[in-house]
C-alpha cells in the first residue's frame, strides 16, 4: 500500500496558507486520508473574513454540487429495492416531462422538434437527459432557464419541475453529455418514488445511518456561528460575491446543489464510498452497486463543454478517470471526484486507497484551487 510523504503534506499546508495570507481565499479545510485513516486534517485561515473568526474544524460549508453523489446514491438504493429502474422514463414519475420538444437554433431562430425518445432515470444520473444549466452559456434554452428563474428557492421540488418541463430541451435525450439540472429533477423524482420530501429521505436513508449530523438543506439558527463565509468582494475582480443563503430554509431542496455539510460529515461519506457501500458495519448498498456507480456511463456519447477533463468520463454522480495520463493532474485510472461551485471538491482513488477533500468558500477561485490541491495531494504519495 502507498504511504504519504510528511514533508509533502507539510508543503500542501504551507502552499494553502500562503494563498490565504495573500487574500486569495478566506480560509480552508484540507483533508487527506490513506486507507481508513485520516492522515491530514488542517483548518486554515478564517471562518468569516468579515468577523475575523478563525476557521473551525466543524465549520459548515455550502457544498453545492457535492450534493449530487448523495442524491445519486439514494436513487441507487431505491433501485436496489426494486422501487425504480434505470430504464424507467422520467415521465413515469413526473408526467410533465412526457411530451418535451428539443430546441434547434438555426440562423438566430429556434425550431422545436419532438424528442426521439424520453429521458430515463439513467439519463438523469449521468447527465444525458437533454437538460442544461443556465450559467453554462447563453443559448436559447439557457436564456429561457434564466427568464423562468429556475433557481428560485421559494418553489417546491415539484413546482420546479413544472417550470423546467415547460422549457424545451437543449439536446435529444441520450445524445450528449451536458452538465445540467438533471439531479434536481432526480431529487423531485425520488420524492414521488419514496413519498417523502428529499431532505427527509436523505436523512432517514443516508445522513442518519452514516452519522452525518450536520448535513442538511439549511443551517439551524443555533449553529449559524459555524457557517464558513466568502469574502464580500471577489479578490480578483472586486465584484460582490453571490452565494447561497445557508440560513434560509428553502422550499426547493435542490438535489443538484442544495446541501450544507462539514468536513467530518463528508469524510464519513467518503469513507463509506472507499469501503464500497459500508461504514462501521452498516451496509447501505452492495459492493457491485458502488462499483457500477463509479464506472464510466458516457462511453462514446458526445460531451458538451469542458467540465469533463481529458481522460475522464462520468459515472452516476461523479466524474471517473479512464486513463493514468491525458488529464492535466496526476491520478489513477478508476479515480472519481466531484466538486461544488462554492469552492469545495473531493477525490477518491481506489488504486491508491486514498481520498482527499478541500473545503473553502471562494466561487471564482474554485477551479484553480481544485487543480492545485489535487496536484499537491498526489505529490505526497510515496
Amino acid at each position: 500500500m502507498a504511504s504519504l510523504n510528511r514533508a509533502a503534506l507539510a508543503r500542501l499546508r504551507s502552499v494553502l496558507q500562503s494563498h490565504i495570507d495573500h487574500q486569495r481565499i478566506p480560509g480552508a479545510i484540507a483533508v487527506v486520508a490513506l486507507g481508513d485513516h485520516v492522515e491530514m486534517f488542517e483548518s486554515l485561515g478564517r471562518l468569516d473574513p468579515a468577523a475575523g473568526t478563525t476557521m473551525k474544524d466543524n465549520a459548515i460549508f455550502r457544498v453545492y454540487s457535492m450534493t449530487k453523489p448523495l442524491v445519486s446514491l439514494a436513487a441507487l438504493m431505491l433501485a436496489e429495492e426494486g422501487r425504480l429502474q434505470m430504464g424507467d422514463a422520467v415521465s413515469k414519475y413526473l408526467p410533465e416531462f412526457g411530451s418535451q420538444k428539443v430546441a434547434m437554433e438555426e440562423g438566430g431562430a429556434v425550431r422545436l422538434e419532438p424528442a426521439r425518445r424520453e429521458a430515463t432515470v439513467h439519463d438523469l444520473l449521468r447527465h444525458t437527459a437533454g437538460l442544461t444549466y443556465e450559467f453554462l452559456g447563453s443559448n436559447a434554452v439557457q436564456r429561457q432557464y434564466e427568464a423562468a428563474d429556475v433557481v428560485d428557492r421559494s418553489r417546491t421540488n415539484a413546482e420546479f419541475c413544472k417550470v423546467l418541463a415547460a422549457i424545451p430541451l437543449q439536446d435529444q435525450p441520450g445524445s450528449r453529455w451536458q452538465y445540467s439540472r438533471a439531479t434536481d429533477v432526480l431529487g423531485a423524482l425520488l420524492e414521488v418514488v419514496s413519498g417523502q420530501p428529499l431532505g427527509r429521505l436523505l436523512q432517514e436513508r443516508i445522513l442518519g445511518p452514516l452519522g452525518m449530523k450536520d448535513t442538511a438543506f439549511s443551517v439551524p439558527k443555533d449553529q449559524w456561528h459555524r457557517i464558513a463565509e466568502p469574502f464580500a468582494n471577489d479578490p480578483e475582480t472586486g465584484q460582490p460575491v453571490t452565494i447561497m443563503d445557508a440560513r434560509e430554509v428553502p422550499k426547493f431542496e435542490s438535489g443538484g446543489g442544495g446541501l450544507m455539510s462539514t468536513a467530518p460529515d463528508y469524510i464519513r461519506f467518503l469513507q463509506f464510498m472507499r469501503n464500497r457501500g459500508t461504514l462501521q458495519g452498516a451496509r447501505l448498498v452492495s459492493r457491485k452497486t458502488i462499483e457500477w456507480m463509479t464506472s464510466d456511463h458516457v462511453g462514446s456519447i458526445a460531451v458538451n463543454g469542458d467540465l469533463l477533463l481529458p481522460g475522464y468520463g462520468f459515472g452516476l454522480g461523479f466524474s471517473v478517470r479512464l486513463a493514468n495520463g491525458l488529464a492535466p493532474q496526476p491520478g489513477s485510472r478508476g479515480q472519481y471526484f466531484w466538486s461544488g461551485i462554492g469552492g469545495t471538491s473531493f477525490l477518491v482513488d481506489p488504486a491508491e486507497d486514498l481520498f482527499a477533500m478541500l473545503l473553502t468558500q471562494a466561487p471564482n477561485q474554485r477551479i484553480f484551487f481544485r487543480n492545485l490541491f489535487r496536484h499537491l495531494v498526489y505529490a505526497a504519495v510515496d
